[in-house]
C-alpha cells in the first residue's frame, strides 16, 4: 500500500473512536464527538495527538448557559481536549444549531475562529454552514448547522454495504464538493464516515470542514493528496463494510493484518468493478492499481473528473410486493359462501368445506329450453351486428371520410413529435461582474442527477444581494452550436421559487453576452416550481437560449440562493 501522510494516518486509523455520548453518535451531532485512544493518552498526559502543549481545562459550561444572549446550551455531545461541544438552540431563529466552545487562550482557539470563518465564506450547500463565529467574555465558539433529518455514513453502513448507485452518489458527491473547496484553498483533513451524512433526499452533506481539524489540530504537507485518500477509504467502506485499514474504525472491521491493501471486488462477492478500482486509485497514491494501469487520483478534482468519465450506473428498478392483507375473495376462491353452523358446532380445526353450487337441469324440458335460449340469443346478435354495419356504411357515404390526414381517430390534431436538440456548450451568463462557477456550468447539461450549477449565498435580498453588479442577474446561456428551430424547453432548478425567464437570441447573433443580446421572450418572467417546461405556438429559430434568474429562492433565513439542475432543448 502506498505510503500516507502524517494526517491521512491520523485521520483513517482511528480504531478506537468512541462517542462521549448515545447522542454524539448520531447524525445530528457536532463531527467531532469521537476520540481516538491516541487522543485518550495524550489528553492524560497533558498534550495533543501532535506532542504539543495542550489546555485540558474545558470552559465550565452548563446546560441552561446562553451565548451571546441567543444560544441556549442543551446537551453536552464533546469534551475533550479543552473544547466542549454542544447541540443549542438559537432562540432568536427558533431552530436546534450546533456550537463548539472553547476559551479564547487555547492554544487553537485562532486557528478555529480563522478556518470557520473561511468556511463560512464558502457558503456551499453540500457542506454543514457555519453560521456564527465570536470571541466573547473570554469564549471562542462556532455555530453551525444541525441537521436532524441527516443520517450519519456511519449509522448507514451498521446496516450493511451500499448498492452501486448509492456508493456512487456518495464518491461523485463527495469529491465534486472537495473539489470546490479545495479550489478556494479549504481541507478538511479529517473526512470519515462520522463526518458524511446522508439527508432523506439522497443528498450527502459533510461536516466540520477545516474546523474539525482545527480542533484537533490536525495539519497535513499534502492536504489534497489526504483528502482524496480519505474519500477513497470512504467509497471502500461503502462497497465492502469494512474499513480499509488493518485496525477496525467507526464500528467496521479492519482488513486481515499482513495481506495489505485487498481491492473492493476481491473483499465481497457482487461489488461495482469500476467503483473498486475508482477505490483503489484514490487510495493507492505510487503508482497504477493492481487490475488496471490507470493513473492514481492525488487530488479531489482528479477524483471527481475519474468519476465522470465512469459510465452512468443507474438506480435499482422498483420491486412491487403485494401486501400481505391482500387475500382473494370468496368468489375468486371458488366459495360461495359458508353455510350457516346449527346444531353442535364441528371439532375440525380447518375451513369448512365450501357448498357446491346447484346442480345444472338435467331433463329434456331444461335441455331444449337451454337449446332454444342459446338460439335466439345468436340470431338477435347476428340480426343487431348486420343492423349496426348497414347503419355505418350509409353515414360513410353522406359524410364523406371521417379521418384526414395528420389527424386521430376521435378528430383531433397530433401532437408534433419534437426531438432533443444537442446543446454544445454552456456558459454563465454573469455580464457585470466574475462568474459564480465557471467551470461547474457543465453539470447543468450533463444529463446526470444530483449535479447543479449553483449561485453563491446572498444575504438580506432576493435579487442577488441587491448589489449593483449582479443588477441583471445572472443563470446560463446553452450554444446548440447553430441555429436551429427551438419548439420546446425544459429546465430542472437546483431549488424551487426562481424568478426566471427564457430568452433567445436573434438567429445572426455570435456570442452574446448582454441582457440586450436576447431580445426574444420564450417564457414570461415568473416565479418557477422546482421545474420549467414550456412549449412554443410557433418554433423560434436561434444558436443561442438564455435561462435568465433575477431573484434567488430562500436558503435560510435572510439567505437566498439558487441554480439550475438540468436544461433540454427540443425542436
Amino acid at each position: 500500500m502506498a505510503e500516507r501522510s502524517t494526517a491521512a494516518v491520523d485521520v483513517a486509523d482511528n480504531s478506537g473512536d468512541e462517542p462521549l455520548t448515545a447522542e454524539a453518535g448520531k447524525a445530528t451531532s457536532d463531527g467531532v464527538g469521537t476520540e481516538t485512544k491516541a487522543d485518550k493518552e495524550a489528553q492524560a498526559a497533558g498534550t495533543d495527538t501532535k506532542g504539543a502543549a495542550a489546555d485540558t481545562s474545558a470552559p465550565d459550561l452548563h446546560s441552561g448557559h446562553k451565548l451571546a444572549r441567543r444560544y441556549r446550551l442543551e446537551e453536552c455531545v464533546t469534551r475533550l481536549d479543552g473544547f466542549s461541544s454542544w447541540r443549542a438552540v438559537d432562540e432568536k431563529l427558533r431552530r436546534a444549531v450546533g456550537v463548539h466552545v472553547l476559551p479564547a487562550d487555547h492554544p487553537r482557539a485562532r486557528p478555529v475562529l480563522a478556518a470557520a470563518r473561511s468556511a463560512a465564506l464558502l457558503g456551499d450547500p453540500r457542506f454543514v454552514q457555519v453560521l456564527d463565529a465570536v470571541e466573547e467574555n473570554d469564549l471562542v465558539y462556532v455555530v453551525h448547522e444541525w441537521l436532524p433529518d441527516a443520517t450519519e455514513l456511519t449509522a448507514v453502513l451498521a446496516s450493511g454495504p451500499l448498492e452501486p448507485h448509492d456508493a456512487y452518489q456518495l464518491v461523485s458527491q463527495v469529491s465534486q464538493a472537495m473539489a470546490a473547496a479545495h479550489r478556494e484553498g479549504l481541507a478538511h483533513l479529517r473526512l470519515n464516515p462520522g463526518s458524511v451524512l446522508r439527508t432523506e433526499s439522497g443528498q450527502y452533506r459533510i461536516r466540520g470542514l477545516a474546523v474539525m481539524a482545527a480542533l484537533r489540530g490536525i495539519s497535513s504537507d499534502h492536504p489534497q493528496r489526504t483528502d482524496t485518500e480519505a474519500i477513497g477509504a470512504l467509497l471502500y467502506a461503502a462497497l465492502t463494510q469494512r474499513w480499509p485499514y488493518e485496525r477496525d474504525a467507526y464500528g467496521l472491521s479492519g482488513l486481515p493484518k499482513g495481506v495489505g491493501l485487498i481491492a473492493p471486488d476481491q473483499v465481497r462477492a457482487g461489488v461495482h468493478r469500476g467503483l473498486s478500482e475508482l477505490a483503489m486509485r484514490a487510495l493507492v497514491n505510487d503508482g497504477a492499481t493492481a487490475s488496471r494501469q490507470d493513473q492514481p487520483c492525488t487530488t479531489p478534482e482528479e477524483l471527481s473528473k475519474a468519476v465522470a468519465a465512469m459510465p452512468r450506473i443507474r438506480p435499482p428498478e422498483p420491486t412491487f410486493t403485494a401486501p400481505d392483507a391482500f387475500q382473494r375473495t370468496t368468489y375468486q376462491q371458488g366459495v360461495y359462501g359458508q353455510p350457516p353452523h346449527r346444531g353442535r358446532p364441528s371439532l375440525a380445526t380447518g375451513p369448512a368445506a365450501p357448498v357446491p353450487p346447484p346442480p345444472p337441469l338435467q331433463s329434456r324440458t331444461g335441455k331444449a329450453l337451454k337449446w332454444t335460449v342459446s338460439a335466439l340469443l345468436i340470431a338477435a346478435l347476428g340480426l343487431g351486428s348486420w343492423q349496426l354495419a348497414d347503419t355505418l356504411l350509409k353515414e360513410e357515404k353522406k359524410s364523406g371520410p371521417s379521418k384526414t390526414a395528420g389527424q386521430k381517430d376521435d378528430g383531433r390534431a397530433k401532437k408534433p413529435a419534437y426531438k432533443t436538440l444537442a446543446i454544445e456548450s454552456a456558459t454563465e451568463f454573469s455580464p457585470l461582474s466574475a462568474p459564480f462557477a465557471a467551470d461547474e456550468v457543465g453539470a447543468a447539461i450533463d444529463s446526470k442527477e444530483g449535479t447543479a450549477w449553483v449561485t453563491k449565498e446572498f444575504y438580506n435580498y432576493p435579487n442577488f444581494g441587491n448589489l449593483g453588479p449582479r443588477k441583471d442577474g445572472s443563470g446560463i446561456i446553452v450554444d446548440l452550436g447553430s441555429a436551429k428551430n427551438v419548439s420546446s424547453v425544459e429546465v430542472d432548478f437546483y431549488r424551487a421559487g426562481q424568478k426566471v425567464e427564457v430568452l433567445a437570441a436573434q438567429t445572426s447573433a455570435s456570442g452574446p453576452t448582454s441582457l440586450s443580446d436576447f431580445p426574444h421572450h420564450v417564457t414570461a418572467l415568473k416565479e418557477t416550481g422546482k421545474t420549467l417546461s414550456t412549449t412554443l405556438d410557433k418554433p423560434v429559430r436561434t444558436r443561442y437560449l438564455l435561462i435568465h434568474i433575477t431573484e434567488l429562492p430562500t436558503s435560510a433565513p435572510d439567505r437566498y440562493r439558487g441554480g439550475i439542475s438540468e436544461i433540454k432543448v427540443k425542436g
